[in-house]
């Protein structure tokens, strides 16, 4: 599951137990990201607590696709996978999702989503060229400087979460073998799955 040890579901204890029983309440399974964290599961408890107060500002759309173009540039399935789930779920259908994967640019989004997914992959490998005329662009669409604000804290949040699963090689949980095949096999840009 990870280069690392982790603390079973069986061997789970104060913190650790408290959030895999919450998982499994809310999820039906306890997903291995959460597994990943369990030697140290106060970060894990600080996460949750920074992407919710983020996410609390972002309507879900939003902080999905930026979510998104953070975790293609990054190639991380799990990340992927996970966020491709929730856009299929609630947004697009399997060929518009495949679509954004392979050229979001030419994918039929509004324009204000293709600049905020522009914005996100150049954050993630080159936030030192980020220029005000960057911020200008988001502004053009409409965005106030809170939300501008959003989608960087959401995608550089995005890169601590990605880079520490891909570092420990987590497995990305069985729960995504029910999306469809050709989807899984777009979603998989960084380490195989299954």
């Amino acid at each position: 599951m990870t280069f690392i040890k982790t603390i079973s579901e069986e061997q789970a204890e104060s913190l650790v137990q408290d959030q895999y029983q919450a998982a499994q309440k809310s999820m039906g399974y306890v997903p291995n990201y959460i597994k990943t964290f369990s030697l140290h599961p106060e970060v894990y408890d600080a996460w949750t607590k920074l992407i919710g107060a983020i996410r609390s500002k972002m309507r879900m759309r939003r902080y999905e696709l930026v979510t998104l173009a953070s975790a293609m540039t990054l190639e991380c399935t799990y990340c992927m996978l996970a966020h491709g789930a929730l856009l299929r779920k609630n947004f697009f259908s399997a060929d518009q999702l495949m679509a954004i994967v392979k050229d979001f640019r030419n994918a039929s989004l509004p324009p204000e989503e293709v600049a905020m997914m522009s914005f996100a992959q150049k954050l993630t490998t080159q936030a030192h060229q980020i220029s005000e005329q960057d911020i200008d662009e988001l502004r053009s669409y409409g965005l106030s400087d809170e939300e501008i604000l959003d989608v960087i804290l959401a995608s550089t949040a995005r890169n601590f979460f990605s880079k520490t699963l891909d570092a420990l090689c987590a497995t990305p949980d069985e729960a995504y073998l029910e999306l469809e095949p050709e989807l899984i096999q777009s979603l998989t840009l960084g380490r195989p799955f299954p």
